[in-house]
């Protein structure tokens, strides 16, 4: 929260008094998400936060630092943004099942559902369909619920029931529904960003002159998408366009879309999931233009993880999925903030 807001520090007995009981949640939390996956066969691993690349998404921001060899030599290296690329290598050694509970970093994001220091639970199935991992994120509501003894999951004025099965809706059916756009019709062997931008202004949403196509979704997702998701009950977003999920395989059926969802409730985003890319040349070509969006839009970009490359080369079908475990534990025990369910939160500077 901004300091002008903070009364005292976290560690303030007062303040801590307060946040106490979230905090005792989330640890019940934990432990039950914990037997929930062991109970199913899976390992929980450990991966390194120091990483060659820090992850290729062009609007996540990571923290640099420097590794310093006995002799002196340097290498730069990253805070990692997601435990993803370790854990893809770990199904190219050749493991099944696998979870961790990983705090992760991310530069420029702070405020109630944002934080530079977080909590990500990520979950792999080797051989598995990534309509599972739907199955699996309706589920983990419900171990939520369990731990807590909750009946309704609630963040501003907005609620679920975190038993009732989750709705299922693809991002066409979504934009279809609430903005009156056929977003299919603007993705033909490309991108079509004329096409959406008309669809966007007909719909009253304003869009920028050099507005990519990727922009004008983006638009049209917090406008109109976001703000009717996971309300009453869970929301599973599927099907995502192609060229907006880097690390997704193409749907069989229509390859305009991906293998991607996103789990919402209380008009939050709490997970990414996707049926994972496993061709390497497709990869490489996905993670340099997602890097060439960077530099046209921050000027900066992070190096391309080689050995991610080269594992990935071997690594089975498989589906992954990535949730904010804090933002979880915020909507299972009514937490306003999400300072409110960490520990020992990043403080800031005077």
């Amino acid at each position: 929260m901004p300091k002008s807001t903070q009364q005292s520090p976290w560690w303030h007995p007062d303040r801590h008094r307060d946040r106490r009981p979230f905090l005792l949640a989330r640890g019940r939390i934990q432990r039950t998400v914990r037997g929930w996956f062991e109970a199913r066969g899976f390992i929980e691993v450990e991966t390194a936060a120091l990483q060659v690349s820090p992850g290729n998404e062009t609007h996540l921001h990571a923290f640099a630092t420097e590794l310093i060899g006995p002799g002196g030599e340097r290498q730069p290296l990253y805070l990692h943004t997601s435990p993803e690329f370790a854990c893809k290598k770990l199904l190219a050694a050749g493991e099944q099942r696998i979870f961790t509970f990983r705090e992760v970093y991310r530069n420029r994001e702070r405020g109630a559902l944002h934080h530079p220091a977080f909590t990500m639970l990520e979950w792999y199935r080797a051989g598995e369909p990534y309509e599972t991992l739907m199955d699996d994120c309706a589920a983990l509501l419900r171990v939520a619920a369990r731990a807590t003894g909750t009946a309704a999951f609630s963040h501003r004025g907005r609620g679920i029931d975190p038993l009732a099965q989750p709705e299922r809706l693809t991002v066409a059916e979504a934009c279809r529904r609430l903005a009156g756009i056929d977003l299919l019709a603007t993705l033909p062997a490309a991108p079509d960003r004329d096409a959406l931008a008309c669809a966007a202004a007909a719909a009253g949403i304003k869009i920028a002159p050099d507005d990519t196509w990727g922009d004008i979704f983006s638009r049209i997702l917090v406008a109109k998408i976001e703000p009717a998701l996971g309300d009453g009950r869970a929301t599973l977003l599927t099907e995502y366009p192609a060229h907006l999920a880097a690390l997704a395989r193409p749907k069989p059926a229509d390859r305009r879309v991906a293998e991607r969802f996103e789990l919402y409730a209380c008009g939050v985003e709490l997970a990414n999931a996707f049926g994972e890319l496993i061709d390497p040349a497709l990869q490489r070509h996905r993670l340099e233009d997602e890097m060439a969006e960077k530099v046209r839009i921050y000027g900066e970009r992070y190096p391309i993880d080689e050995d991610f490359l080269t594992a990935l080369a071997q690594m089975p079908p498989a589906a992954g999925a990535a949730l904010g475990f804090d933002r979880l534990v915020m909507l299972a025990t009514g937490a306003a903030n999400i300072e409110q369910v960490i520990w020992t939160p990043v403080t800031e500077g005077s």
